[in-house]
């Protein structure tokens, strides 16, 4: 069963339609719409919306056959799991409801059950083939170095060619219906070793409709992150920390939670800000600071169709950047015993690292999604 069953307000989120978080249902008042870019637009206003909003959302950036061929290769790869409709093609993504959903657990939805494994015994081959896709030359050679991602980043950072880089670790999630939908965060934890200067382009892998699971923006996000960012090197530095072991903590403190909060309601509430919504088309990307704070609604697509997504990140070589997380591409990454980490990704061990982040925050661990 999902984690989250709708409700049925008389007041839709926006558009007729109800957009639901971990924490409920967005009421009218916590709902905007992305601003709307298109890649011939001059690059100075691209780079102008960049800086001011904390994103730009461009329009078929890149070629949609491109996106829908990789669409399909995915879920091909996917298929001998039993996750697909009987009869359907690969490339529309159709969850078979006849399943239950939490056999399929979207990658980043946590684990279940306390067994320390993101399912049941029967999301094993599911898990495994989602994992296995990262590897295959369709995607890390091909998809994620397409030509339109690194030429628009290159524009847009003013790195040029020569210096724009594709950062090895890149996450392919999907979010299977009904299942759990990703919390609060940003994404600077990736490269915090590194100056503060990386673009994410979050690639959605087919058309999403505006119930289907897609990201969602805080307003004005990116200057709330860098608020955070600041606070908390302050406080790190205050309890004694040295530059390096603050930086390390506050990566394991976002290791711990992989969240800023579990609830985009309830943090829309608390910071007066409104989540950005849209539909996606494939070939659409958003391209966002990594301060810029985000999270995703409930699958809810009326025809089950299955959410994907890629976040792929760019550096500029040039300057120094976190050299652990190297180039596109690299070795494999275990499975099982380990914990799945909503923001980091990957799956990692967590033991014994509340005590300094308690000692900076006390009570900081409030939003765990799972605290086993």
């Amino acid at each position: 069963m999902p984690h989250a069953t709708p409700e049925d307000p008389a007041v839709p989120s926006v558009n007729g339609e109800k957009l639901f978080v971990n924490d409920g249902l967005l009421r009218p008042d916590q709902v905007g719409f992305l601003k709307e870019s298109t890649p011939d637009t001059p690059i100075e206003e691209l780079r102008r919306r960049y800086d001011e909003d904390g994103y730009v959302f461009l329009k078929g950036l890149i070629p949609r056959e491109d996106v829908l061929k990789a669409r399909e290769e995915y879920f091909t790869m996917l298929a001998p799991s039993g996750v697909l409709k009987p009869g359907s093609n690969a490339v529309e993504g159709i969850f078979d409801s006849a399943k239950d959903s939490l056999d399929y657990p979207g990658i980043g939805a946590g684990t279940i059950g306390g067994n320390r494994k993101p399912g049941a015994a029967a999301a094993e081959k599911f898990i495994e083939l989602a994992l296995e896709a990262h590897y295959a030359d369709w995607y890390k050679e091909i998809f994620c170095k397409h030509p339109a991602l690194k030429d628009m980043v290159a524009r847009i950072s003013g790195w040029g060619d020569e210096n724009t880089l594709g950062v090895k670790r890149s996450l392919l999630r999907n979010n299977t219906p009904g299942n759990k939908a990703i919390g609060v965060h940003y994404d600077q934890i990736f490269l915090r070793h590194g100056e503060p200067t990386s673009f994410t382009a979050w690639v959605p892998m087919g058309d999403i409709s505006l119930t289907g699971g897609g990201l969602i923006y805080l307003e004005n996000g990116h200057t709330l992150g860098r608020e955070y960012e600041a606070d908390f090197a302050r406080k790190a530095l205050e309890s004694g920390l040295s530059e390096e072991e603050a930086k390390s903590a506050f990566n394991q403190n976002m290791l711990s939670t992989g969240l800023l909060a579990d609830g985009p309601k309830e943090y829309s509430d608390t910071f007066n800000r409104r989540w950005l919504v849209t539909t996606y088309e494939a070939g659409d990307v958003v391209l966002h600071t990594p301060f810029t704070i985000h999270a995703s609604t409930i699958n809810y697509d009326p025809e089950n169709i299955i959410r994907v997504g890629t976040d792929l990140r760019f550096v500029d070589k040039s300057k120094p950047w976190d050299t652990s997380r190297k180039i596109i591409g690299g070795d494999k990454f275990d499975v099982y015993g380990m914990r799945w980490d909503l923001n980091l990704m990957m799956w990692c061990d967590l033991i014994n690292l509340r005590q300094v982040h308690e000692k900076i925050y006390p009570g900081c661990f409030r939003y765990h999604i799972n605290p086993n």
